[in-house]
């Protein structure tokens, strides 16, 4: 017997709200605030996310780097080769994402770059073995940024996405797509929430398969998610713990955030420095330990990031809210609007 149906985390979705490009500058998305306690839903600019936080709140970021992990050559055959790399497996080899290939074909790239396609793995990844030992210098000159698939077949990828497909504060390589509720954050903004006492704290999630593989089947509590990367220091613990032992609100920025800082508040170490994996999958019935308020994007209909903002906000009071977003035809996704739920 299903329970949780799939179907019940649907909505209409209007192609022509899909952001193909992000807005400029950078906090000037629209928000749309949530409030849980009393339903009443604002709206409001990014830059006004001063207002929603008060000093002693702390604003928990996600402070991955996304590789330019995208590459587009031919087939030694003539065909188009686009793949998205995932996983790096030792020198020269890494699993990718793509269609089409075949064990043995030699995949042809500028640069003088070729890769064996040696199979397929259990997870449908392509395994690869390239002509380069160590692919990431090459990656850092002729990368593409890894665009989702909504984005990609509305326009080509270019060389200038790979900056603004990242966040201001990304530090550590190792993410295939961005946290994107980081997005709309500028250098000025985050000094403006420290100048008001909102402390900052750092998490990384390396952003992999787990965070966008799609759920099969309407049962979506059979859903497992894959492990991730994640790693917390101790100064950034240490702040996360200051903002709750004194009364103010953890504020996730992103799903990533909010996975990771869950996964640690069910240690007994309870939010100390860590690092680990995560497969933690959050949907409606989690009981939240260490996020008081989340800041995230819109998310497609029928996903994993759907299902935790459902979790944390309420399924109803949150589709209600998309419904009014998508009427006032608010940017969806990855390089579209915000919501703030307190």
């Amino acid at each position: 017997m299903t329970r949780l149906p799939l179907s019940d985390y649907d909505y209409e979705l209007p192609e022509e709200l899909v952001a193909a490009a992000p807005a400029e500058p950078r906090d000037s998305s629209r928000l749309l605030v949530v409030d849980r306690a009393s339903g009443r839903l604002e709206h409001a600019v990014f830059g006004d996310l001063p207002r929603f936080l008060k000093p002693g709140d702390c604003l928990a970021l996600n402070r991955t780097k996304v590789m330019a992990c995208r590459l587009i050559g031919r087939k030694s055959t003539g065909g188009r080769a686009d793949l998205l790399l995932v996983r790096e497996l030792g020198p020269a080899r890494w699993s990718a994402l793509a269609s089409g290939f075949k064990a043995g074909q030699t995949l042809v790239f500028d640069g003088e770059l070729t890769a064996l396609v040696e199979g397929l793995n259990e997870d449908g990844e392509y395994l690869l073995k390239f002509s380069a030992p160590d692919l990431r210098p090459y990656l850092a000159e002729r990368g593409l940024a890894p665009l989702p698939p909504y984005i990609a077949k509305k326009r080509s990828p270019s060389r200038a996405d790979a900056a603004r497909y990242q966040t201001v504060y990304a530090r550590d390589e190792g993410s295939i797509a961005a946290p994107t509720a980081g997005l709309h954050f500028t250098q000025g903004l985050l000094e403006r929430l420290r100048a008001g006492g909102v402390a900052v704290a750092y998490i990384t999630l390396h952003v992999g398969r787990g965070t966008f593989r799609p759920i099969t089947g309407d049962d979506a509590d059979a859903h497992r998610m894959l492990p991730e990367r994640y790693e917390v220091e101790e100064d950034q613990a240490l702040a996360l713990r200051r903002a709750r032992e004194g009364g103010g609100r953890i504020v996730a920025v992103g799903t990533t955030v909010t996975r990771t800082l869950e996964t640690l508040a069910r240690r007994p170490e309870g939010l100390t420095a860590a690092r680990g994996e995560s497969s933690l999958y959050i949907r409606p019935g989690h009981e939240f330990r260490a996020v008081d308020a989340l800041i995230t994007n819109f998310h497609l209909p029928r996903s994993t990031p759907l299902l935790l903002a459902c979790a944390f906000a309420g399924r109803e009071r949150l589709l209600s809210a998309y419904r009014e977003a998508i009427a006032r035809r608010y940017r969806l996704f990855s390089f579209g609007d915000a919501t703030l739920i307190l």
